[in-house]
């Protein structure tokens, strides 16, 4: 059926001839984007003239006044109608019954609707208290009625909008920004909100806003295009929820990314972050020059007087060849070619970062048209200045969006384009991947002063996750890419070495710190022969904490990084030509020494609570010491069943293990021969306070003598308390990890953490008759990912065969 159709048939059949025009447009699948949404319009506005005209009557003076999103014709399936009866003060019963004939039949459909009954005067009042009601009735559009009261209304408030800008457009800046304080950044967010989050569909509203005021204008280029996206994600979402939202859950992505034609959640998320970081780096261009044009229109009065009244030049003054500072800005000098001088946008960009100003957009939009390739292996000065643009701290993350946003990163780096706006589907990581490695390199340039070869660290900095964007393991990919990238900008053979191998194990020195027993030879072995030399353990320590704290809170604590440290140092001795030294068991603490003789005396374990602190991943002294939940140490004659039954316990009573130790302790000559196990756990409460040590230890009891029934537990709270649904998590993963001991198997657990994990992993291990040597516990965010020593009961590593035997039922129980 046609639009017109569909419109024929809404006018002569009333409300439910409405009803179904509206169902069958939102119903046919080639009518989408803009002009189902126009048609929406379009067959609504002749529903509500046509509502209008019927009640009408006798009432003069009053019009009906589509304003906001639907004044804009922005209808998406289960938006709101905005809409403003408009009247000139008659007769106020006759306005109100009028209301009542329109508004009922809208509600009676079950169709939201924002709605108002005023005056001119009345309208304009409101306007001038609320700059929202301002923004709604700046899109004001005639539906029926008066058609001369509807025009004076949007002459007279687009008057006063121009008149007050100077006053209003601050007002609006600052809703805004709290707007995005509350709602964060929509191109780095995995459940974004469409419309209130910066960089939405708000924020395009305000530009039209800021243009109406003729104040300032923003970058118009591809602005429409990155509106009308995210109102068409927005339309495909109302679509697959049929519900008013603009919350983009996880659990809807691929049911929208299907309604859209997209081949996947991840290609509509970047879809949606290419969107709103066009409207983002828009709204810094237009709110950075309303600030330019008030300022200057408050101090150029002064100026010209002080003058004689001649008009003052801005003044100019020069940051680099080519470069210099104007109004506040990065600007192009007056005699700057860039066609003749392919370095120029480098330099202006190292400039502007150096002296953390902005980059003009009229100079980078020059330079993104004019500016000729860099030869390659780019000159010298092109390598440099790109590392001064790397190592400018802060500041160099507005510069680099600058240069993206007009093409010139992907000009200067094409396998960024891979990288650009892809999605992190992991809790860990605050960003896209492009935006990670601009913080990782903001990250670095804290840690230049300590490293022999900053440049390096910097350039490894920038492209250590640059494999992200190609199929298989990123740092494999990443190697090769680093590589090619490093002899391109101009690096020698063995700089481009370094930085390739920084890359291929950016991820070496954490993974081994936090899954590996570090009095093992065989592991500190492996990592020296990983990274080769001192300098590149040097650069390779910098880069894992920049990497680290520039993922997430969740990803750095003191704890690792004395872990890493810890490694760095044995590595460090190894490289100086000193051999690892055969592990020595640790000498008990005095407390875990008296712990495990009341454990093998009484039969029975025994355990002490222990609250702990540490200072904050900045090591910031002024910060408060982040907590590290509770040190639990247990001590339990050695006997079988001691992993599953503590982790069941501390499951059953809700505590989150952060890491685990565990090793066998041989009692002093003078007590006893015989062997206790200890084990030193973190954990901490998902909630509420700890239970008490004695509970614990009962239940411990109780599950070592087979008296608690630690499964079933576990089974009647996932019945009673069921865990949110969202994106189904990946399959389990376990390996065997050859050659990483000489004195014990490894076997490698990676899951979606979950109550239980630990426990369930016990009782296999335990089921496949195995002792556990000791464990490194670690989650990071949703994810587990635990390191097992497991022996046969002689104390000897498994042979392969029964290693890899044991990682395939582990694999099968927890993938059941």
């Amino acid at each position: 059926m046609t639009g017109t159709n569909v419109q024929n048939e809404a006018e002569h059949s009333g409300p439910s001839g409405y009803a179904a025009a509206r169902l069958r447009l939102l119903t046919e699948g080639a009518r989408s984007g803009p002009p189902r949404r126009a048609a929406l319009a379009e067959l609504t506005d002749d529903w509500l003239a046509g509502l209008f005209t019927a009640a009408a009557g006798e009432v003069k003076g009053a019009s009906l006044v589509a304003v906001g999103g639907y004044g804009r014709r922005e209808l998406s399936p289960r938006s709101d109608l905005d809409l403003l009866l408009l009247h000139d003060g008659g007769d106020p019963g006759a306005v109100a019954a009028l209301a009542d004939r329109i508004w009922y039949p809208v509600w009676d459909l079950g169709l939201a609707l924002d709605h108002s009954v005023r005056t001119p005067a009345e309208a304009r009042k409101t306007a001038g208290e609320d700059v929202k009601v301002q923004l709604g009735l700046l899109d004001a559009r005639h539906l029926a009625g008066d058609q001369s009261l509807t025009a004076a209304l949007r002459t007279t408030v687009l008057t006063d909008w121009r008149n007050q800008a100077p006053r209003r457009l601050p007002e609006l800046q600052e809703l805004c920004a709290e707007r995005a304080a509350r709602q964060g950044e929509l191109q780095y967010l995995l459940e974004p909100d469409l419309k209130e989050a910066r960089g939405g569909l708000r924020d395009a509203t305000a530009l039209r806003a800021v243009a109406a005021s003729w104040l300032a204008d923003a970058p118009r280029e591809g602005l429409e295009d990155a509106r009308r996206r995210l109102l068409d994600v927005r339309d495909a979402l109302h679509l697959a929820t049929g519900r008013a939202t603009d919350r983009l859950a996880l659990q809807e992505q691929d049911q929208v990314a299907a309604e859209l034609g997209l081949l996947d959640a991840d290609t509509l998320l970047r879809q949606v972050y290419e969107a709103a970081r066009v409207i983002s780096y828009a709204s810094d261009v237009t709110w950075r020059e309303v600030g330019r044009v008030l300022r200057s229109r408050a101090v150029r009065p002064r100026l010209r007087a002080m003058l004689g009244g001649g008009k003052p030049g801005a003044e100019r003054s020069p940051l680099a060849e080519g470069v210099v500072e104007q109004d506040g800005e990065v600007v192009l000098a007056r005699a700057a070619r860039p066609e003749r001088d392919p370095v120029l946008p480098l330099r202006a960009a190292a400039a502007a970062a150096q002296a953390g100003l902005p980059l003009s957009l009229h100079a980078v939009r020059r330079m993104a048209a004019t500016a000729r390739p860099l030869s390659v292996p780019w000159p010298a000065e092109a390598r440099e200045q790109l590392v001064t643009l790397l190592g400018s701290g802060r500041p160099t993350v507005d510069v680099w969006e600058a240069l993206e946003a007009e093409g010139l990163i992907s000009r200067f780096l094409p396998d960024w384009e891979r990288v650009r706006c892809r999605p992190q589907r992991n809790a860990v990581h605050l960003w896209t991947v492009d935006r990670h490695l601009i913080e990782t390199v903001v990250r670095a340039s804290e840690y230049t002063r300590r490293v022999s070869r900053p440049d390096l660290l910097l350039v490894a900095a920038l492209l250590h996750d640059i494999g992200k964007g190609w199929p298989g393991d990123h740092s494999v990919a990443g190697e090769i890419i680093a590589r090619d990238v490093a002899t391109r900008i101009g690096f020698d053979r063995a700089d481009v070495t370094v930085v390739s191998t920084l890359v291929r194990h950016h991820l070496l020195l954490i993974e081994t710190a936090t899954r590996r027993d570090l009095e093992d030879p065989a592991t500190v072995r492996s990592v020296a022969e990983a990274v080769g030399t001192p300098g590149t353990l040097e650069l390779l320590h910098a880069l894992t904490e920049a990497d680290a704290l520039a993922t997430g809170p969740a990803a750095w604590s003191s704890w690792r990084g004395s872990l890493v440290a810890d490694l760095v140092r044995r590595v460090a001795a190894v490289l100086a030509g000193d051999a690892p030294a055969e592990p020595e068991p640790d000498a008990p603490t005095a407390a875990q020494e008296r712990l495990a003789i009341e454990a093998f005396r009484t039969g029975s374990p025994v355990l002490a609570l222990r609250a702990q602190t540490e200072p904050a991943a900045d090591e910031d002294p002024a910060r408060e010491p982040e907590p590290l939940g509770v040190e639990l140490l247990i001590a339990v004659p050695d006997q079988p069943g001691v992993l599953p039954a503590v982790a069941g316990v501390l499951a059953v009573h809700r505590l989150t293990v952060r890491t685990a130790g565990l090793r066998a302790l041989r009692l002093p000559d003078d007590v006893d021969e015989g062997s206790v196990l200890l084990l030193n756990w973190r954990v901490a409460a998902e909630y509420g306070a700890l239970p008490q040590a004695t509970r614990l230890r009962a239940d411990l009891v109780r599950a070592l003598d087979g008296s608690l029934d630690i499964a079933g537990r576990l089974a009647e709270r996932d019945a009673a308390y069921p865990r949110r649904r969202g994106r189904v998590a990946p399959p389990a993963r376990v390996t065997v990890a050859s050659a990483a001991s000489r004195h014990a198997t490894v076997i490698e657990v990676r899951a979606q953490d979950a109550p239980g994990l630990l426990y369930r992993i016990g009782m296999a291990l335990e089921k496949a008759g195995v002792r556990v040597r000791s464990m490194h516990v670690s989650t990071l965010g949703s994810n587990a990912v635990d390191a097992f020593y497991v022996t046969t009961g002689t104390g000897a590593p498994l042979p392969e065969p029964d290693a890899a035997s044991v990682a395939r039922t582990l694999e099968e129980t927890l993938r059941a």
